[in-house]
C-alpha cells in the first residue's frame, strides 16, 4: 500500500530532527538505506534537505523480491530519488533458504532477506563512506525484548549500536533517539508518501508479533516504556564496554606475540573471566562466538583435558583448538587439490591459501626441474642445512611447535629426478638453497607465498 502524498514534497524540517542527521561522523561520502516505508523515506527526505546540494548524498535500495509490491517499492523509491535530485543505486538480491524458512513459521524469511541486504551494503560501502539506516526508538525497543526472549547477554541487551563498521565503510542510525510515532507525526504534517510492506502485518515472524501485539499492551501499562528500554540498554552497552576493557587488559597478560592465549594463565581467572576473555578474543578476529548451554564445563574441558587430547570449540566458520598449553583461533579452510600438482615455469600455482611459483633465476639457461606440491604422507626427511644430516620432516616440524592442523595443509615441494623424490621445500618454513637465494644453484628459484588469516 502507498501511502497518500507526493514522493518529493516535504519542506522544512524540525531542528531537533535535523540535528543528528546534520551532525554526523566524519565521511567523504553519505549513503541512505532506502526501503520506502515511513521512516527511511523520512530519513531520505531530511538528508536531501542537508546535504543534496554537494554531491555525496545517494541512496540504496535493496529490492528482495519477495513481496508482491517489491516492483512498485522500488519504483516508489526511484521516483523520490528523481524528485529529490539523489542518486539512486538499485540491487535486487536473490534470497536463500526461503523453502526452509517457510516450514519453521516464517521468521527465517526476515532473517535470510537481513542477511541478504546486509550483503549487499558490505559490498558496496568503499573507505569513508557512510551508511544512514532509519532505525528509530521503537526498533531498538524491540530488538532489546527480542534479545532477551531469545536468551542474551549484556552485548545483546544493548541494542542496535548507534555506529559500527561495515564493509570498507561505516553504518549510522542517526534516528534512534525518536519514537516511531514521533516520526510518523512529521512525515505526516509535511505530507510525504510512503509504501507499506504488507509483510509487516504477518505476526507469523517474531518481531511482527512484538510490535503489533506485545508492544501496544507494554505501552499501554507503561507509556514510557521506549524511554526506559533505551536506557536499559544504554547501561548494558557501558557494562559490556567495562567487560571488553578487561578482556583487553587479560588478553595483554595472557597472548603471546601470535596472539594465541596461555592456558595456564587463563587457568588463573575466574570462569566469568574466561567465558568473558574468550568471547572478545573471537571478536577481535572479526567472528561471533559459539552460543553455548555450559561453558564452565567446555572451559574445564578446553583447559585441562590431557596432553594427549585435542579439545575444540567449533564455531561459525572457525574452531578454537588447543596446542601445547596456547589457544588458537583457527579458520576453517576450503579442501586442498587432490592428488600433487606440476610447477610450470612462470605459473602460479594456488595450494589452498598458499601460492607457490617456479622462475628461470639469472641468465642461467639450465632445463626446469620437475616440481610438484604435495601434502606430508609420512616418513619423508629434509636436509635443513646443505652440509647437515637429513632430519625426519615429522620430528622437524615438532621441534618447530608448528601446529597439527597447520602441517596438515603445508605444501610440500616434492623434486622428481631419476625416479627418486627429494624435498626441496616445506610451505614458507624452508626451502633448499638450490632454490632460493640471489643465485639458486640450480638456476631457478621457487617462491611461496600465503595469504593472511
Amino acid at each position: 500500500m502507498t501511502r497518500a502524498g507526493n514522493p518529493g514534497s516535504g519542506s522544512d524540517w524540525p531542528a531537533a530532527l535535523c540535528a543528528p542527521v546534520r551532525n554526523l561522523p566524519s565521511h567523504s561520502r553519505l549513503r541512505v538505506a532506502l526501503s520506502g516505508g515511513m521512516d527511511s523515506v523520512l530519513l531520505l527526505h531530511v538528508a536531501a534537505s542537508l546535504f543534496a546540494g554537494d554531491g555525496r548524498l545517494s541512496a540504496v535500495h535493496v529490492n528482495h523480491q519477495l513481496q508482491p509490491n517489491a516492483g512498485q517499492s522500488e519504483r516508489f523509491c526511484q521516483q523520490l530519488c528523481d524528485a529529490l535530485g539523489v542518486p539512486l543505486d538499485i540491487r535486487r538480491v536473490e534470497v536463500s533458504g526461503i523453502e526452509d524458512s517457510r516450514r519453521h513459521s516464517g521468521g527465517g524469511i526476515e532473517e535470510a532477506a537481513r542477511n541478504a541486504r546486509y550483503q549487499v551494503f558490505e559490498e558496496i560501502l568503499t573507505p569513508g563512506e557512510l551508511l544512514l539506516m532509519a532505525h528509530h526508538g521503537d526498533d531498538q525497543a524491540e530488538t532489546v525484548l527480542f534479545r532477551l526472549l531469545r536468551g542474551t547477554g549484556v552485548a545483546g541487551l544493548g541494542g542496535m549500536p548507534r555506529s559500527r563498521p561495515l564493509g570498507q565503510g561505516m553504518l549510522y542510525r542517526p534516528l534512534l533517539d525518536f519514537s516511531r510515532d514521533e516520526l510518523q507525526a512529521w512525515a505526516m504534517e509535511n505530507s510525504i508518501g510512503w509504501v507499506d510492506d504488507p509483510s509487516n502485518t504477518d505476526e507469523r515472524f517474531d518481531r511482527n508479533f512484538l510490535r503489533l501485539s506485545v508492544m501496544p499492551l507494554l505501552k499501554a501499562r507503561w507509556p514510557s516504556l521506549i524511554a526506559r528500554i533505551r536506557h536499559s540498554a544504554g547501561a548494558c552497552r557501558e557494562s559490556d564496554q567495562l567487560a571488553a576493557t578487561l578482556a583487553e587488559l587479560r588478553f595483554r597478560q595472557c597472548a603471546n606475540d601470535q596472539g594465541a592465549l596461555n592456558t595456564g594463565c587463563l587457568a588463573n581467572l575466574a570462569v566469568a573471566e574466561q567465558k568473558n576473555l574468550l568471547r572478545w578474543w573471537i571478536r577481535h578476529y572479526r567472528r561471533e562466538p559459539p552460543t553455548i548451554a555450559d561453558w564452565p564445563q567446555v572451559l574445564n574441558e578446553l583447559l585441562t583435558a590431557p596432553a594427549d587430547r585435542e579439545p575444540e570449540i567449533r564455531g561459525d566458520g572457525f574452531a578454537v583448538r588447543r596446542y601445547q598449553g596456547y589457544l588458537y583461533l583457527v579458520p576453517d579452510r576450503a579442501p586442498l587439490p587432490a592428488g600433487r600438482l606440476p610447477l610450470v615455469p612462470g605459473q602460479a600455482v594456488e595450494w589452498g591459501e598458499w601460492r607457490v611459483t617456479l622462475s628461470a633465476a639469472g641468465e642461467r639457461k639450465s632445463p626446469a626441474p620437475d616440481i610438484r606440491i604435495s601434502t606430508r604422507a609420512g616418513g619423508e626427511r629434509i636436509r635443513p642445512a646443505p652440509d647437515g644430516p637429513s632430519k625426519s620432516l615429522k620430528n622437524w616440524l615438532q621441534e618447530k611447535t608448528i601446529p597439527p592442523w597447520e602441517r596438515a595443509r603445508l605444501p610440500l615441494l616434492l623434486e622428481v629426478k631419476d625416479g627418486n623424490e627429494e624435498v626441496v621445500g616445506a610451505g614458507d618454513l624452508w626451502l633448499s638453497g638450490k632454490y632460493c637465494g640471489e643465485a639458486p644453484a640450480s638456476g631457478w628459484r621457487i617462491v611461496v607465498e600465503r595469504e593472511c588469516n
